[in-house]
């Protein structure tokens, strides 16, 4: 098989799924632009890490997501878990939800329209974060690329997961409307220890605690600003001890990044953080919801490539 031979892992269930229908579509905009291709779909969660790591230990130097944040990450993973991690370029089909990390690195948000960029010759060597954390008994660590949360934002990725999204693209924001909506009536901030590198342990009273490698977070909120891929470092943002009613009023802030200057909420430059609370505290990781503390994340520095 040609090294120069693209693997496309689809999701059929991403953007509500809307992928399932669009896939042909896609796909012939693929053969149009000359990428010599073949694909797999994926069968549910965790299935695009094995296909993505078989994929690259497999001499595919070209691994092309097909879908949304989650499916991204789960494509990172494989990729990163590989023999051949280090000569694979990933490529990105923006067809998910939300898709907050094509955003973040300029990737268009149409399926049809993000190909375009595919026959690219540029490359973006980013940084990629490790987050290690606990799920039913086990110590497990799992890579993101553009954002993982604590406390508030995880319950609600955990809350729209319960609600169906078979609406489709448009508007598959509903579940985690509703999903923040109902986390908000019921969520209790959390009192979290965090150690930064080699300074002295700080307690505080959180909302949430955000870990960003990319900008933009659920759908267009520009929770860290000033964020790169690609500095060798993280931003943690810290929503303090905020009220409900004052978490509302902070929120819509966050669409314009005018969050930061809220009293409250603080941000810093990091390369790696332990959290630690004393009752159970749940995280996400690009828009998935993984497990809970003890948390730590750290930078792994110019870790992937990305066709851009």
């Amino acid at each position: 098989m040609s090294k120069l031979h693209t693997r496309a892992i689809v999701n059929p269930v991403a953007g509500g799924r809307s992928i399932y229908r669009e896939w042909p579509r896609i796909s012939k905009r693929l053969i149009e632009k000359g990428i010599l291709f073949d694909y797999v779909y994926t069968e549910g969660i965790g299935h695009a890490i094995e296909l993505a790591k078989a994929a690259a230990d497999a001499d595919y130097r070209y691994i092309i997501a097909v879908g949304g944040d989650g499916t991204v990450n789960e494509v990172v993973n494989g990729i990163l878990n590989s023999t051949g991690a280090n000569n694979t370029a990933l490529g990105i089909v923006s067809a998910g939800t939300t898709c907050s990390f094509a955003r973040s690195i300029g990737i268009p948000l149409n399926p049809f329209t993000s190909c375009n960029l595919l026959t690219s010759q540029n490359r973006l060597t980013i940084d990629v974060g490790i987050l290690k954390y606990k799920s039913k008994g086990q110590q497990l660590q799992r890579f993101f690329v553009n954002e993982a949360d604590v406390g508030f934002g995880a319950t609600v990725v955990e809350a729209s997961k319960k609600i169906p999204n078979y609406l489709g693209r448009k508007i598959n924001y509903l579940p985690y409307f509703f999903g923040g909506f109902g986390s908000l009536l019921n969520y209790k901030n959390k009192r979290i220890t965090i150690h930064v590198e080699d300074e002295a342990e700080e307690v505080c009273v959180c909302a949430m605690v955000v870990i960003a490698n990319g900008t933009y977070f659920g759908g267009g909120m520009c929770l860290a600003p000033d964020a790169k891929p690609d500095d060798g470092l993280l931003d943690m943002v810290i929503f303090g001890d905020m009220g409900k009613s004052e978490l509302m009023q902070v929120w819509p802030m966050t669409y314009k990044g005018r969050h930061i200057s809220h009293n409250k909420v603080r941000l810093r430059k990091i390369r790696n953080v332990a959290l630690h609370c004393s009752e159970q505290i749940l995280v996400e990781a690009d828009g998935e919801l993984l497990g809970e503390g003890p948390i730590s994340f750290s930078i792994l520095p110019s870790a992937l490539n990305i066709v851009v």
